[in-house]
């Protein structure tokens, strides 16, 4: 992990803490802790299968972490495997040897992603009620499970990502209208097939909503065409919005395509959905490593939302109260939030939500002493950069200024990325193999 900041100490803790947060929600363990087998008989959470009545078993799935849930798979059920395929971001494999892996784009769905998700769909219809499917999801699914319905291309589906993505929508929001321009995501994956279905999911929503993770392939979905004609008018992109995607919700609305499955369907009495790890995990370990760093922690929230400035004045605002009045929490302490957080783009720049962050934060420390602000990805990588976040302090501004860069410029122009490359500040691990929502950290010394 490298992590730019001039002070050794507060290098090595940030290190400690961030490092500990992704051992705490590493995929691989996570999944062994879940799913535990003995002889034919294998424990899911509180459910127990047994094997032996299987004909085949199958493993599909997608997302940053399901190479590494797939890898712990094979471990805890061997040869009993027959075959598999799952797509994760570039980058982002993990050896494996009868699971295939397959690697596509992330945000933008891409074509590799658009051909994987057909081979799975095909590998599901050879499938019957004797056989035991596996769907291993984490965040990123939806973008790497693109199966656009008939009359809408990848082109088109594309378009409207890229729109929903800079206009900041909400997951919710976004993956409402993703569910229903696919032929895989709410609920229509699990439709697909015949067979018994176990999905482990590594949860990157706040919340652990099954509808929301990976746009809920495996899970009822409770919303509608006309919600996801709503989210895009209300996002204002609805005008610049391929017009075979309008017709198509436009349709859809009307009734003329079939609406995605709802929950209480009886398809979903043969599908048991468990989730394996989740932002609250790494939020706890981190408080827990920041103690055994002689820090005071507090969790401020593990639902940490909205947009990346106005959450960056509210950290300010603590900062401020630390150093003035020694609230809430006596120095030296750490505080914690973890979520995801939405950024509007209006310029032409490039970062992320966890670089956005922290650099509208660095406007809010100016001049205080002795408190740094950090936002990190969990995934390894913010926004559509190769950067996990960034960190901040009361220096940073003066750092900048001293080499003419204005950080206002670079934030009114979402170029967060560009401004950390040349300040400092950047927290780089490439690809982490899980993801689970963002960490947010106040350390004040």
């Amino acid at each position: 992990m490298q992590i730019s900041v001039t002070q050794p100490r507060v290098r090595t803790l940030l290190g400690r803490l961030l490092s500990s947060a992704l051992q705490a929600v590493d995929p691989f363990e996570a999944l062994l802790q879940t799913v535990t087998r003995r002889g034919t008989l294998l424990q899911v959470g509180d459910r127990r299968y047994d094997l032996s009545r299987y004909n085949r078993i199958f493993a599909v799935g997608a997302g940053k972490a399901s190479a590494r849930m797939a890898a712990a798979l094979e471990y805890r059920v061997r040869t009993r495997i027959t075959d598999g395929l799952v797509v994760v971001k570039y980058g982002h494999t993990t050896p494996t040897t009868r699971i295939h892996i397959k690697e596509a784009g992330h945000p933008i769905p891409d074509a590799a992603g658009h051909g994987a998700t057909a081979r799975i769909l095909t590998m599901l219809d050879r499938l019957s009620s004797d056989d035991l499917l596996f769907v291993l999801l984490s965040g990123g699914a939806s973008s790497l499970l693109p199966a656009p319905p008939p009359g809408v291309t990848l082109a088109d589906k594309q378009r409207t990502t890229s729109l929903l993505l800079r206009s900041g929508a909400t997951i919710h929001e976004i993956n409402a209208v993703r569910k229903h321009l696919s032929v895989v995501k709410g609920g229509r994956l699990a439709a697909a097939t015949r067979a018994h279905v176990i999905s482990l999911i590594l949860s990157d929503v706040l919340g652990d909503d099954l509808a929301t993770i990976g746009s809920g392939p495996t899970a009822g979905d409770k919303t509608t065409y006309a919600d996801a004609v709503h989210i895009l008018k209300r996002s204002d992109v609805w005008r610049q919005t391929p017009l075979p995607v309008r017709r198509y919700l436009l349709d859809g609305r009307r009734r003329k395509h079939p609406e995605s499955p709802k929950p209480g369907a009886r398809l979903f009495q043969r599908v048991h959905n468990q989730i394996i790890g989740n932002n609250q995990a790494a939020v706890d370990i981190v408080a827990r490593e920041a103690k055994r760093c002689g820090l005071h922690p507090l969790i401020l929230s593990t639902s940490f939302q909205g947009e990346a400035r106005e959450a960056a004045k509210w950290f300010g605002a603590m900062a401020r109260e630390l150093v003035s009045t020694g609230r809430p929490v006596p120095r030296p302490t750490c505080l914690i939030a973890g979520g995801e957080l939405t950024v509007t783009v209006r310029g032409t720049g490039r970062g992320g939500r966890a670089q956005e962050f922290a650099l509208a934060a660095a406007h809010e420390l100016a001049g205080l002493p002795n408190v740094w602000i950090a936002g990190f990805g969990t995934d390894g990588t913010d926004g559509p950069t190769d950067s996990a976040g960034a960190v901040v302090n009361g220096q940073t501004l003066a750092r900048a200024q001293r080499l003419h860069v204005d950080a206002a410029r670079f934030l009114a122009r979402n170029d967060a990325y560009r401004f950390f490359n040349l300040v400092g500040g950047h927290i780089r691990t490439g690809p982490t193999g899980t993801n689970v929502n963002d960490l947010y950290l106040l350390i004040a010394l």
